[in-house]
């Protein structure tokens, strides 16, 4: 559901649209999604039903779509903190967003979720993201929360 080639880090985006915009772009890239507009607006639509803003700094945006062809996560690291709406009440900067294509919205759209949100109630697991220098890196770290053997 990841590789390296699906994380940004040090982004200069500095806004909840340029992150979304971000994570479409890297998904057309990648040949997760055909087109980045469904997208970015299918993660607006979910952003406004409730925030997807975490705590210490992560979120999690997330949307079903038809122009998403597989299952996939994508990670922005930005250089600023953007204002999310969170949970603890502080901006985020580390935003690791699930893609599922609409078929599976059921299934693999809730474990993936499941698994990400539970690891990041993991203190061990946030600050081992949070040290992450590398791209690799942190798609290692993800790849592992999703697998079920993180830290």
């Amino acid at each position: 559901m990841i590789t390296e080639h699906q994380v940004v880090i040090q982004s200069p985006v500095s806004s909840q649209e340029g992150v979304f915009e971000t994570i479409a772009e890297l998904a057309v890239q990648n040949g997760i999604a055909t087109d980045t507009n469904p997208v970015v607006a299918g993660l607006k639509q979910r952003e406004s039903q409730s925030t997807t803003g975490f705590q210490e700094g992560f979120a999690i945006p997330h949307t079903k779509s038809e122009a998403i062809t597989q299952p996939a996560i994508i990670v922005v690291r930005t250089e600023t903190k953007i204002e999310w709406d969170a949970f603890d009440g502080q901006p985020a900067f580390f935003f690791i967003s699930l893609l599922i294509p609409e078929a599976e919205a059921g299934t693999t759209h809730l474990q993936a979720l499941s698994a990400l949100s539970g690891a990041l109630m993991d203190e061990k697991v946030r600050q081992a993201l949070l040290r992450a220098q590398s791209t690799k890196e942190i798609a290692t770290l993800i790849h592992k929360v999703i697998k079920g053997d993180g830290e």
